[in-house]
């Protein structure tokens, strides 16, 4: 059994994520570690303008339909690669992505993030500098950031 038990991946289908998603994987495969899976679900997505508020309810079902696409694609990919691994879809509820990956972590025990870097934007942005900053900053546990090659 490797140094690494439990790995934490969060994942928003971006090539970043599919890299760092990779990565995640031959390591939990070299260090025969549980792999845990986490999208978080962007719900500050509205701007300026109350008409926005006639969309919200159709807005967050499309985008929770995104998130479980993004999650099938991980696991699937994690399988295909000879692991089990289990996933959340976390709701951020005001609150930076990065504090909802270092909750996870925190309450799932992880030993390690592994963070791939430059994910998209919008309302499909999970991950970008400041929030990869920020859950180095904060994180209990080591991370591990993938950049983009290229």
């Amino acid at each position: 059994m490797g140094i690494y038990r439990k790995i934490l991946v969060p994942i928003d289908g971006s090539p970043a994520s599919n890299r760092g998603l990779a990565e995640a994987i031959a390591l939990a495969k070299d260090q025969g570690a549980s792999l845990r899976l986490v999208h978080v679900l962007e719900d500050t997505i509205l701007g300026p303008g109350a008409e926005a508020l006639v969309y919200l309810d159709n807005t967050v079902d499309l985008l929770s339909e995104a998130g479980r696409q993004v999650v099938a694609r991980a696991e699937a990919a994690a399988r295909e690669s000879g692991l089990q691994s289990e996933s959340r879809i976390l709701e951020r509820s005001g609150a930076r992505a990065a504090d909802a990956i270092v909750a996870e972590a925190k309450a799932w025990g992880a030993d390690l993030i592994v963070l791939g870097t430059h994910g998209r934007r919008g309302a499909e942005r999970l991950i970008m500098g400041s929030d990869a900053e920020e859950i180095v900053r904060t994180s209990p546990v080591p991370v591990l950031l993938v950049r983009m090659r290229g």
